[in-house]
């Protein structure tokens, strides 16, 4: 017979409830990597790998002001990576920030990002897809 003041475990949590082991099955993996990469960048904040995994973990969580402020924060660090650029404004687009999306699409661009192929069906773009500015850019260097 279980003790009276001890939660019981259960088949989807076989670890006693409010114990770490318990506190930890019950986290999804998506949790924990927040916490995880978030520790890393108190540390760290400059760990572009973190970074990246951080604002990726944030948008699939829906926090998408939060992860904006990490993709900001890692053009900081990579002022000249492509995909840091693509991402930042796939974020400004999600958040219909168009004119922001479309000036840092541009930089990633002229960066080097040439992955047309996923911008032209990259839902993050969606709000911008129809823009002039958008297909003029994809139009200028898709060419080339």
């Amino acid at each position: 017979m279980p003790h009276p003041n001890r939660p019981v475990p259960t088949a989807a949590n076989p670890f006693p409830p409010g114990s770490i082991l318990g506190l930890l099955a019950e986290r999804t993996q998506l949790d924990f990597e927040l916490d995880f990469f978030g520790k890393i960048l108190a540390t760290v904040p400059d760990f572009a790998d973190a970074l990246r995994a951080q604002a990726c973990n944030l948008t699939v969580k829906g926090r998408l002001k939060d992860g904006l402020t990490v993709d900001k924060q890692l053009v900081t660090v990579r002022p000249d990576d492509p995909t840091a650029h693509y991402n930042l404004a796939c974020r400004y687009a999600l958040l219909k920030q168009r004119d922001k999306a479309i000036v840092t699409l541009r930089r990633a661009v002229e960066l080097g990002y040439r992955d047309f192929e996923f911008m032209l069906e990259d839902h993050d773009l969606d709000s911008i897809r129809k823009d002039p500015r958008f297909r003029k850019l994809v139009k200028e260097y898709g060419s080339k």
